[in-house]
């Protein structure tokens, strides 16, 4: 029984994205999508070199090792990424996510790198076959945090590897192809919006290009804010019915020059927001992935040698300076239990044991004097695209503090205001009780000389206002 793929492909724009970044390719043996990053210059580039270099494999059935055949693809379009990125500095950062399969006889070979995704719908039992080079998706295998915690996590879009043009190795691994499969293939603008279960259900959907129009309209219905691209394959019986298996490959996206994509309407809120919005960033770091062990076997010195493993792999990638030219907006623990507003060079993330930041300037901003709003955003961690936009951040915090405490009416603006308390060897009243607290309006207060007695400077806490939660201290 010879086997066929019957497919349908799109790629589109997104509702936010002034371009399209993504990539993808789909023929008779070759299945590709490739999800570009690192700006304007750069996102589009890569995808569009990394298909180029995979399209060959669709031309021949593949002959000898599926899998040699892929890596060798893949990494003639590493070491073109690199010759680009060798005559045109402006290219530096640019990267691609690529998740391709081969398909030949009853064999299919997937590779994979990053965080665009491979699904399979077998016998009704919807899964998915890759596995995201993601932060979140290291936090999950260590048992950090859940899946469901994963989709709303700050670093959710933080990447460990993508072809950036330095040596990386894809998973690359073989599937045995059934009649009826249906793979589906898509960046993480489907499904980082729309959930596996929706995905599942679009799924049903008999007709590829029905299912794949079907995927693309979920997305955008969930707001489009990335490009979205996807490819619907069914494997069937190549004698079952002659024209059902497509002949002229699917290119499309950057790769396609984004035919039929759909033109911003500068008048739409959406098309404003394009208009408006940053090139999708590199803070997706590409670089060696590191499976950290479980957390009960680790030892101090186990985790500072895969920390030292960590570093060593972003130095070589070239990622970490990509890394520390990023700046944030976060909390620093100051003396004692103070905690102020500070400003960090890189990316608001750890993984095992290595942060991807350092300290670049502390602030006087106090973290007690911002409102409840402003003190949640700052805990979270306020990416800035570079040093002046966090200082504009800083501004911002600065006109979000809390409104300064009224001072007391009987306080001098040059004398410190004294309370006074009676001469004698006891100040204790009768009974043994502890005294009443003198202050507030019954309080003897004083701004000239005191009176033959102690005296002391009235503590915030005394004067009350102070240490209200809806005012600040004027500092």
């Amino acid at each position: 029984m010879t086997l066929a793929l019957r497919y349908a492909a799109r790629s589109d724009r997104g509702l936010i994205r002034a371009k399209n970044d993504d990539s993808v390719y789909a023929g008779p043996r070759l299945l590709a999508v490739a999800d570009g990053m690192g700006g304007y210059a750069g996102g589009d580039v890569a995808s569009q070199v990394v298909i180029a270099a995979l399209e060959h494999l669709d031309e021949e059935p593949p002959t000898g090792d599926m899998l040699a055949a892929l890596a060798r693809a893949t990494n003639e379009g590493t070491e073109h990424l690199r010759e680009l990125v060798r005559e045109d500095h402006a290219l530096e950062g640019m990267g691609t996510t690529l998740t391709a399969l081969l398909f030949a006889g009853s064999r299919i070979a997937l590779c994979h790198i990053g965080d665009s995704r491979g699904y399979l719908l077998r016998d009704g039992v919807f899964a998915q076959i890759t596995h995201d080079d993601t932060f979140v998706q290291a936090m999950i295998d260590e048992g950090r945090i859940t899946e469901e915690e994963a989709r709303s996590h700050p670093q959710r879009n933080l990447i460990l590897r993508a072809l950036n043009g330095n040596d990386v190795e894809p998973d690359l691994s073989i599937r045995e192809a059934r009649v009826d499969d249906r793979y589906l293939l898509c960046s993480d603008g489907l499904s980082g919006v729309v959930s596996d279960e929706t995905i599942h259900e679009a799924l049903q959907i008999p007709d590829p290009q029905e299912a794949a129009n079907r995927l693309i309209e979920l997305a955008l219905r969930g707001g489009g804010p990335d490009n979205i691209t996807c490819v619907v394959a069914d494997v069937i019986e190549d004698s079952r019915d002659g024209d059902t298996a497509m002949i002229d490959p699917v290119v499309d996206g950057a790769a396609g020059d984004n035919v039929g994509q759909r033109d911003i309407d500068p008048m739409s809120s959406a098309g404003r927001a394009a208009l408006a919005a940053p090139e999708k960033p590199l803070a997706r770091v590409a670089a060696r992935a590191v499976s950290p062990p479980p957390p009960r076997r680790r030892t101090r010195v186990l985790v500072g040698l895969v920390a030292a493993v960590v570093v060593l792999a972003l130095a070589a990638g070239g990622i970490w300076t990509y890394v520390m030219s990023q700046y944030f907006v976060g909390v620093l623990q100051g003396d004692g239990e103070v905690e102020q507003v500070a400003i960090f060079r890189g990316v608001n993330a750890e993984l095992v044991g290595v942060d991807f930041y350092r300290l670049h300037e502390q602030t006087e901003i106090l973290m007690a004097d911002l409102t409840t709003t402003a003190r949640n955003s700052v805990m979270d961690g306020i990416p800035a695209d570079d040093l002046g936009a966090a200082q504009g951040i800083l501004d911002n915090l600065l006109d979000a503090r809390l409104p300064v405490c009224a001072e007391p009416s009987t306080r001098s603006s040059s004398t410190p205001t004294t309370v006074s308390t009676p001469a004698g060897p006891s100040a204790e009243p009768p009974g043994g009780q502890p005294p009443a607290s003198q202050s507030g309006p019954s309080a003897s207060s004083s701004t000239g000389a005191a009176p033959s007695g102690s005296t002391r400077e009235t503590t915030a806490a005394e004067q009350g206002t102070r240490s209200s939660a809806n005012c600040r201290e004027d500092n």
